[in-house]
């Protein structure tokens, strides 16, 4: 018996079985981790009103998606309401969005506000657009908040966004500085959360392509190919392929500071610090083990350093 159709059916659906249970893997540590996000920093209470802010990009598609996931099963009640602005770039597709969250059920609001004309008339040629369309958006977030009474404005930045947010700001500004899963707004009067902030942006990419979401690209600043963000996320992702795990690594150090072991005077009395004659964690002991699986930069590789 000539058995060629049969395993080539058999491998067809082996195939495809697989793809589905890592599909259904990705969507439980999705939503896994977007629910521990909101639970360690309380970003959604009971009788809360979220303002989803949707760009029409993979990230805030995500974020809805999931969050719709989610209020089917939290344990507290909650509305979501989906709000994009529309920038009036050239060629946006103002179709695309009203479209689908029609089809998805969920509340929602179109916001019309031409910021892109105000941006290329202010902004010289050839500079970066990016930080005064972020404020004219983020303003015009804020009033739209008020108006639709949202208790809570959901941004959909993911951690790797929040990684390149903390080398920016030690790279150009000097500062050990992130960006925060829960703030307040510089006005006092909106508390703006991530509840993505602990989702890699790489398994954001496989759950755009399994939902088939219809992405609508910045036309605005897509080109601008030497941001500094960009340089960035190139530099995050080059050391993630020669040394994996590391973004991991880097990401738990955001959660895991220890003042006495920096230099900010603001975060840690050395002015008054005494010896006590008491064994403590913050003493001489920064580097007492090492453990490196790959050579860094130019060093030899180092596997255990003891420091007795």
């Amino acid at each position: 018996m000539n058995t060629t159709w049969i395993d080539a059916e058999t491998d067809t659906f082996g195939k495809a079985a697989k793809i589905e249970r890592e599909t259904h893997k990705l969507e439980k540590r999705l939503c896994r981790q977007v629910g521990q996000a909101i639970v360690d920093f309380n970003m959604i209470e009971e009788g809360d009103k979220v303002m989803v802010c949707v760009s029409g990009g993979k990230d805030s598609y995500a974020m809805l998606d999931i969050l719709l996931k989610l209020q089917a099963r939290a344990p507290v009640n909650f509305e979501l309401i989906a709000v994009n602005l529309d920038q009036k770039q050239p060629g946006f597709p103002e179709h695309v969005l009203p479209e689908y969250l029609k089809t998805v059920g969920v509340p929602f609001h179109i916001e019309n506000q031409d910021t892109y004309s105000i941006v290329k008339r202010v902004i010289p040629e050839g500079k970066t657009l990016c930080s005064l369309c972020s404020r004219l958006r983020r303003g015009i977030l804020y009033r739209v908040a008020d108006e639709l009474g949202a208790t809570k404005i959901a941004l959909g930045h993911h951690r790797d966004d929040m990684l390149q947010t903390f080398f920016l700001n030690m790279f150009f500004g000097g500062k050990l500085k992130g960006m925060p899963p829960k703030l307040v707004s510089d006005d006092g009067r909106h508390i703006v959360i991530r509840p993505m902030a602990q989702v890699a942006e790489k398994d954001l990419v496989r759950w755009a392509e399994h939902r088939a979401f219809p992405i609508i690209p910045c036309t605005l600043c897509g080109s601008q190919e030497n941001l500094q963000r960009k340089q960035v996320g190139n530099m995050l992702r080059e050391w993630e392929k020669k040394f994996p795990g590391r973004i991991e690594s880097m990401f738990s150090a955001l959660s895991n500071v220890v003042p006495s072991h920096l230099m900010d005077r603001a975060q840690y009395d050395f002015e008054g610090l005494k010896a006590t004659g008491v064994a403590s964690d913050d003493g001489d002991k920064a580097f007492d083990e090492e453990t490196f699986a790959e050579p860094v930069g130019s060093l030899p590789s180092i596997q255990v350093i003891q420091v007795n």
